[in-house]
């Protein structure tokens, strides 16, 4: 695109592209990267969230991972959410997808509370033994989504197209740094000013009662 576009003439770069698109609301059709791989001969946890009612902070934690369109290449982000809040408890980028900097993640979030249930999807990275003796040893139940199922950890499949849609793609972070500092940012936005209707114009620090 940028090739065509500067042999019409125009003086373009890549981030002038990337927030054009993203006002006009045009996005690549061209899949990213999979970060979901199932390993056959890990264990599987049923979902345990069908029809229960969230009514509280550290309830259900939830944790998904997305990539991150950099200039060139991606990263990989992880986050662990409170349900109930939808506050960002803790999060993690990585270049590679080795459940590392999931286990990070982990540990991090834990250091701030504890669920009752802490929901994933299938991935490698989640049903790992390394993943899964953190959160058995701490007495947390594992609950996992159907295959194929999205919607069954909607609330971070809610975030993640919010967290695109006002900061990376109109963003092209140049590299690993900046990705990581312009995220910072938005995670204390997101958690600290940004009001949901869901919780009655509040924010989610405001009701996980962070201050």
């Amino acid at each position: 695109m940028l090739s065509s576009l500067k042999n019409l003439g125009y003086q373009v770069n890549l981030k002038r592209v990337h927030r054009l698109m993203s006002l006009m609301g045009i996005m690549s059709v061209v899949p990213g990267p999979h970060t979901s791989i199932a390993r056959l001969d890990h264990k599987k946890y049923p979902y345990l969230l069908r029809k229960m009612k969230v009514i509280r902070p550290n309830q259900v934690w939830a944790s998904d991972i997305t990539y991150i369109p950099m200039e060139r290449g991606f990263l990989y982000l992880v986050v662990v959410m409170d349900w109930f809040t939808r506050y960002i408890i803790s999060w993690a980028l990585s270049n590679s997808l080795e459940n590392d900097f999931c286990i990070e993640a982990l540990k991090t979030a834990l250091k701030n509370g504890r669920p009752e249930i802490f929901n994933t999807d299938q991935g490698v990275q989640y049903t790992s033994d390394d993943f899964i003796k953190i959160l058995e040893d701490s007495e947390i139940k594992i609950s996992m989504d159907g295959k194929g199922r999205f919607l069954d950890n909607i609330f971070v499949e809610r975030f993640w197209r919010t967290l695109k849609y006002e900061e990376v793609y109109i963003k092209a972070y140049e590299d690993g740094l900046v990705a990581r500092t312009s995220l910072e940012k938005y995670f204390k936005f997101y958690n600290f000013e940004r009001c949901h209707s869901s919780l009655a114009g509040k924010t989610p620090a405001y009701v996980y009662n962070v201050r």
